[in-house]
């Protein structure tokens, strides 16, 4: 009787311990990510007024912003005008797979507290696009090749997982806008512009790939050995339009207002 209890109390004990250091590690954890969310918060916070860092320290804390949580992947690439092969910049894409056929991006100049807002990005499947009007089909443009030249990157990712997640979004469209024209102004100014991928070799700006390997810690010419077993898909007729010497671009227009 006296060893049944003395099982039954130490039973007890590494319950009452296992519980104890749950909720431990759960406050050390919500503590981490409190000190975390204000270092964040004091980075981006310098110059505003007490009172509004105090706003941000404290609506950071309290509220639930489920579609920033709901974001489950980092990709970085790069863009180039849909009218100007010769600006291309730098894309941080932050995405949530919202349904089977449909990725939603939201485009940061940089993976960073500071980064700035300069976009967003809307990734479909090939069956989606093939249903497309083809009016529409000129804003969207291909994933093939920035996929299998290695410009297309998931850092932090294993290899062996970022190659499964390629092989599904090398046969994917994208339907780009950049509302910060950030390569020419340090303020968002402007209507939101269209954008593209490239599509070969021999268009990319190989010094703004080689800065952001370096800074990443990625290998473009790795990647890309990486990827070459992925089968290259056929583009769809109607993407990148703008390799037919003609494309689209937004522009402000003055219209009546209706009431």
């Amino acid at each position: 009787m006296g060893l049944t209890h003395g099982r039954s109390r130490s039973a007890r004990g590494r319950v009452l311990a296992g519980t104890v250091g749950a909720a431990a590690g759960a406050a050390a954890t919500a503590s981490l990510m409190l000190g975390r969310k204000a270092a964040t918060l004091s980075r981006t916070g310098k110059g505003h007024p007490l009172k509004h860092r105090a706003l941000d320290m404290a609506a950071g804390a309290m509220q639930t912003k489920y579609p920033l949580q709901a974001m489950s992947t980092y990709l970085n690439g790069f863009h180039m005008y849909a009218d100007d092969m010769g600006r291309q910049v730098e894309a941080s894409h932050f995405c949530i797979h919202l349904q089977h056929d449909l990725h939603q991006c939201v485009i940061f100049d940089r993976n960073a507290p500071d980064a700035r807002l300069i976009g967003i990005e809307y990734i479909i499947t090939r069956e989606r696009f093939d249903g497309l009007p083809d009016d529409e089909k000129r804003l969207w443009h291909s994933h093939h090749y920035e996929v299998k030249s290695g410009i297309l990157v998931a850092p932090g990712i294993p290899d062996m997982a970022e190659r499964a997640y390629f092989e599904d979004l090398v046969t994917t469209y994208g339907k780009t806008f950049h509302t910060w024209q950030y390569d020419r102004d340090d303020f968002p100014y402007g209507v939101p512009q269209l954008m593209m991928g490239l599509t070969e070799d021999g268009q990319a700006d190989e010094e703004l790939i080689h800065s952001r390997d370096r800074r990443l810690g990625v290998s473009t010419p790795g990647k890309r050995q990486d990827r070459a077993g992925i089968p290259m898909p056929e583009v769809a007729p109607g993407a990148n339009a703008w390799e037919s010497g003609r494309t689209v671009q937004t522009r402000l227009e003055e219209t009546a207002f209706r009431r």
